[in-house]
C-alpha cells in the first residue's frame, strides 16, 4: 500500500484558505457591525441572554436537574410542591413541581427547547419560501409578480395567528387521532411558516426590484448567464441583510405563536411540553394558589422574546448604512 501524497496546488491552497479565514474574522471584528454590538451594553445583555437560553435548550438533558420525559421516575406525591424558598418548599426542586410532580425548572428548561426549535425551523422554511417567491416575483415581474403578491396582500388582511390555526385545524381534519399525536410539531412549524412568509417575500421583491436594473445583473444577461443563476449568484447575497434582519425579528414572532397555540391547546401535546403548554397548564391551577406553574415559563418566555427583539432591532440598524 502506498502512502497518500499530497500535491502542491493542494499543499499550496491550505495556507490560502487559513489566510482568507484569518483574513475574514480580522475584517468582522474591525467591521461597522462589530464596532456597533461592541458599544451596545444592551444588545450584549441581549446577546447573553440569548446565548445562555440556547445553550440550555441544546444541552437541556445535560442541563436539567431532572429528566421531564421519564414518566418512571415522575411521582404524584412530589406534585404541587412550592419553591425551594417558600414555606412547605423542597430544596431538591428549585422552582417547586407541577400537578405530575415534575420538577418546573426541568420543565422551563425542556419547554424552552421546544420552543426554540419550533421557532426556528418556522422561521428558516418561512425565509426559505419567501425568499424564493420574492426572488421569482421581483426577477420576473409580469403575471408571476402579480399572481405572488395578491396572494401576500390576501394573506396579510388576517392576523397571523389565525393562519396557523386554520392550517392546524385543516392538518387535523386530515390526519388520524395518532398521526396528529406523532406529527402536531410539524403541522405546527409548517403553520408558523405559512404565516410569515409574506414578510420575507415582500422585503425580497422590492430589493430584486432595484437590484435587477444594475449593471452587473445588465452584464451577467448580456453575456447569457441563465436567469436562475443570475438570481442565486448575483442577486441573492444582496439581498440577504434585510432577510437576516426579518428573520432575527420573526424568530420572536414565532416563538409568541407557538405558544399562543398551545396555550390554546392547539400546540405541541402536554407529553412534549413547550413554554405556552406549561403556562397553560399553570393557569389551570393560578387561582388555586399553585402560581409558580405558569409565572415562571411565563417569565422566561417574555425574557426570551424581548432579548430577541432587542437582537433584531440592534441587527436592523447595525446593517442600515444610512445610520452609520
Amino acid at each position: 500500500m502506498q502512502p497518500t501524497r499530497t500535491s502542491p496546488d493542494m499543499a499550496a491552497s491550505s495556507p490560502r484558505m487559513w489566510r482568507r479565514f484569518a483574513e475574514t474574522g480580522k475584517n468582522f471584528f474591525d467591521g461597522d457591525v462589530f464596532y456597533s454590538f461592541r458599544h451596545s451594553p444592551l444588545t450584549i445583555v441581549a446577546f447573553v441572554i440569548t446565548a445562555v437560553m440556547f445553550i440550555a435548550a441544546v444541552f437541556a438533558p445535560w442541563v436539567a436537574p431532572y429528566d421531564t420525559y421519564d414518566l418512571g421516575s415522575l411521582s404524584l406525591i412530589d406534585a404541587y410542591k412550592p419553591p425551594a424558598w417558600s414555606p412547605g418548599g423542597d430544596p431538591n426542586y428549585l422552582l417547586g413541581t407541577d400537578d405530575q410532580g415534575r420538577d418546573v425548572l426541568s420543565a422551563m428548561i425542556f419547554g424552552l427547547r421546544i420552543s426554540l426549535l419550533v421557532g426556528f425551523s418556522g422561521v428558516i422554511l418561512a425565509a426559505l419560501l419567501g425568499t424564493v417567491m420574492g426572488l421569482l416575483s421581483g426577477y420576473f415581474g409580469g403575471w408571476i409578480d402579480a399572481v405572488i403578491m395578491r396572494i401576500a396582500d390576501v394573506q396579510l388582511t388576517f392576523p397571523a395567528i389565525l393562519i396557523a390555526l386554520m392550517i392546524d385545524g385543516v392538518a387535523s381534519t386530515m390526519m388520524s387521532s395518532q398521526a396528529r399525536a406523532d406529527f402536531k410539531i410539524y403541522v405546527i412549524i409548517l403553520a408558523i411558516a405559512a404565516s410569515l412568509w409574506v414578510n420575507f417575500a415582500r422585503t425580497v421583491r422590492g430589493s430584486t426590484l432595484v437590484e435587477k436594473n444594475k449593471e452587473y445583473v445588465q452584464a451577467a444577461k448580456v453575456i447569457g448567464i441563465h436567469p436562475i443563476l443570475i438570481m442565486i449568484r448575483h442577486v441573492l447575497p444582496n439581498v440577504m441583510g434585510p432577510v437576516l434582519v426579518i428573520a432575527t425579528l420573526s424568530l420572536a414572532v414565532a416563538i409568541l405563536t407557538e405558544a399562543t397555540l398551545s396555550f390554546l391547546g392547539v400546540g405541541v401535546p402536554p407529553t412534549n411540553p413547550s413554554l405556552g403548554t406549561l403556562i397553560r397548564i399553570g393557569n389551570n391551577f393560578l387561582f388555586s394558589g399553585e402560581w409558580w406553574m405558569s409565572i415562571f415559563p411565563g417569565v422566561l418566555l417574555v425574557v426570551l422574546v424581548l432579548a430577541v427583539n432587542l437582537l433584531g432591532d440592534w441587527l436592523r440598524d447595525a446593517l442600515n448604512p444610512k445610520l452609520r
